[in-house]
Formats: structure tokens, sequence, C-alpha cells
């Protein structure tokens, strides 16, 4: 999909942050992000599918167990959860693994666009990036203003 890396800081014309705030910038180009895709997915969703995902995500045993029921009874054979699985190391029966793969498959289930929407914003927010470098390079190269 996407990765907030160098690569990404080349791409928007910011590798030349300095060191110590590539990491920072990153971790709020990531926030933002998130933000904006959980703000365009949850258009048109329902206050119960909204309710249903946010159990999900906040890893609330009982709505994962009843949703993977319903939803994904084989879970444990399904290939993402595999991958899931081998990317974090965890257990089969570890709740963080569990909730991870239920809000991926709520996801398809229930917003069967939601790539397109993540890679849609990923895009824009690159383009303000991109269009807004200069003053972004301004502010953080700025020295501190003498007293």
């Amino acid at each position: 999909m996407f990765q907030l890396d160098d690569k990404f800081l080349q791409d928007v014309g910011l590798d030349q942050l300095p060191p110590d705030q590539k990491q920072a910038f990153l971790e709020q180009v990531y926030a933002s992000l998130e933000e904006r895709v959980g703000v365009r997915l949850s258009e048109g969703l329902s206050d119960a599918q909204l309710e249903e995902f946010e159990g999900i995500i906040d890893r609330k045993q009982d709505k994962i167990d009843a949703w993977l029921a319903a939803y994904a009874p084989q879970y444990a054979a399904d290939p993402i959860f595999q991958r899931i699985q081998q990317a974090t190391g965890l257990q089969p029966n570890d709740l963080a693994l569990r909730s991870e793969f239920a809000a991926t498959k709520w996801l398809e289930v229930n917003r069967p666009n939601y790539r397109d929407v993540v890679a849609q914003v990923m895009n824009e927010l690159k383009a303000e990036i991109t269009q807004n470098r200069e003053a972004i390079l301004g502010t953080v190269q700025q020295p501190p203003a003498a007293v």
C-alpha cells in the first residue's frame, strides 16, 4: 500500500528535514491520514455500524467474538489472518491479533472500497505537503529568534 518513511519524505520534497524531526513529522502525517481516512470511511455508515467497528478497534472481546462468529467463523484459516499473525508474531488467540483481523475484514464487508479511500486520501495529503514544503522546511529550519 504505502510506507511513511524516508522514501515518502523524498517523494514530497522533505528529505532535507533534520534527522531529529523526520520521525515526528511522519507521526504527524500518520495521525492526519488516520483521522482523514476515518472521517471519509464513516460517511454513509449507520450509527450501529460505527458502534460495531468502534467495539472492534477498541478491542472489546465480546464485540470481536460476536463479529468473528457471524462473519468469519473459520478466521484462523483465512490467509489475511495468517499474514497478520506472521507479521506480528502473535498467538492465534491473542486479542490484538483478532482485533486487527476483525477490523480488516469488517472494512472489507462494510466499506469494500476502503483501500481506494486510503489511497485517495494519501494522494491528497501528499499533494498538500508537497504544495507547502517550502513553508514546512522554513518553519523547521528557521533558527530561534533572538530575544
